[in-house]
């Protein structure tokens, strides 16, 4: 699946297409779509940032990155979501906007070897959409963990796990043609949230979630 690729460098500040950094020329409801993602505010432990955007997915795409860090300024979790813009509908997607993700973190070896762990990382992000009665189609995904082991001058340094989860889904359009980014948003930081080991968040509407103990942050 194409839109399930991570991002490739594109324009700057997260944009990409041919409209620029103040999307002159962009459509209307990719504009409001953007505006409400720009407008977002995640809860405190969740950096957001602009990042570039992929250039070759779709005429117009708008790029944020998001770093996850607990009060020690340790890195938890990383992640990037792309939200992508055909004006003339795609038809792999059903629609006309495809949501895109990449999220990592670093875990125990214990924790990455429990079998079911895939798909218990697989249903944070579908339970983070049902919470929010959010309609979506088209999803698909993969979750890769893999696990690292040092020998010879480098047997000192632990074994080291990542999980990986990369994931697309189209985002079901309002009446008005736009869709409801700043909920996705939401979704998508709750998936950040579990996978770096945060406590649930006991803001109003938040669904109670089980997140996995992390120890490690992501490793550059």
């Amino acid at each position: 699946m194409a839109a399930a690729q991570e991002p490739q460098s594109g324009g700057t500040d997260g944009t990409g297409g041919t409209g620029g950094t103040d999307f002159q020329g962009a459509p209307a409801e990719f504009g409001a779509a953007v505006a409400a993602l720009r407008a977002a505010r995640p809860r405190p432990e969740i950096e957001l940032s602009p990042t570039r955007a992929p250039q070759r997915l779709a005429p117009w795409a708008y790029a944020l990155e998001a770093a996850v860090a607990d009060g020690e300024d340790d890195d938890l979790a990383d992640g990037r979501l792309v939200l992508l813009h055909d004006p003339a509908g795609h038809e792999a997607w059903k629609g006309r906007f495809r949501l895109v993700t990449l999220v990592r973190a670093e875990l125990e070896p214990e924790l990455a070897a429990d079998p079911l762990l895939p798909e218990v990382c697989w249903s944070w992000l579908t339970g983070a959409f049902t919470a929010r009665g959010l309609a979506y189609g088209e999803a698909g995904g993969t979750v890769t963990r893999a696990s690292s082991h040092y020998f010879g001058g480098l047997r000192e340094r632990p074994s080291a796990s990542q999980i990986e989860i990369r994931a697309s889904w189209t985002p079901r359009e309002s009446p008005s043609g736009v869709p409801d980014t700043t909920a996705h948003l939401a979704a998508w930081c709750e998936l950040l949230s579990q996978v770096a080991g945060l406590p649930p968040a006991t803001g109003p509407g938040e669904a109670a979630v089980v997140s996995l103990p992390q120890r490690r942050g992501p490793r550059s």
